[in-house]
């Protein structure tokens, strides 16, 4: 079929077409590629993290715990209750007294209580921006896949559709050409056999 096309000057359209489709994998993968990494690198991540709240959620919290410090503001709340506890117990001579001491103790302990909760408020609130973040990267990362995926998908019916456009295309073409090769055979075989009228000889007249 190939020499039919050099010699009629035939062409599969597909043909030229063709590598112009096989570039577009290669010239939009790269696009996409960098969000379909941070996906990847973010799905293990979150499944561990929902693991360790599904399995062990104790641990998960004494982890948070451990990492507890007083806040800039828990001494200067501290400081400001001890004087105030002081102020009142003088005013009603009872400074230094065990009553004065174990009301301040637990103002001191409330104080310290407050202070870890809104610690642990505070570390729960950016792990849960942490867990959000890590869920919009994968998000990306899977969209960003999944049209990857849609486009070379698309690519690939395009390719195929345009392949067999171009070889039926091309199958007609040959057709044609088979079919007018036949029919100058059939006249060219059909005037050779024809039998060939010769001219009439003109009459000879016979003189006395």
């Amino acid at each position: 079929m190939g020499m039919f096309n050099s010699i009629f000057g035939t062409t599969n359209p597909a043909n030229a077409a063709q590598p112009y489709l096989n570039k577009i994998p290669g010239t939009i993968s790269p696009m996409y590629q960098p969000f379909i990494n941070a996906g990847q690198w973010a799905l293990p991540q979150m499944q561990q993290q929902y693991g360790s709240m599904v399995n062990d959620p104790g641990s998960l919290m004494a982890k948070f715990g451990a990492g507890y410090q007083q806040s800039p503001g828990y001494q200067f709340n501290v400081n400001e209750a001890t004087r105030g506890a002081n102020q009142a117990s003088a005013a009603g001579g009872m400074l230094g007294s065990p009553a004065e001491q174990q009301e301040l103790s637990g103002r001191i302990s409330g104080l310290a209580s407050q202070d870890y909760n809104q610690y642990l408020s505070n570390a729960l609130g950016l792990y849960g921006q942490g867990m959000g973040g890590l869920s919009n990267l994968y998000q990306t990362g899977y969209g960003a896949s999944n049209q990857l995926a849609g486009d070379l998908a698309s690519n690939l019916q395009n390719q195929a559709q345009l392949a067999y456009s171009g070889q039926a295309n091309q199958n007609q073409q040959t057709g044609n050409l088979w079919g007018n090769l036949a029919g100058m055979a059939t006249g060219g075989w059909s005037n050779f056999f024809k039998p060939k009228q010769t001219p009439a000889s003109p009459q000879t007249g016979w003189g006395g």
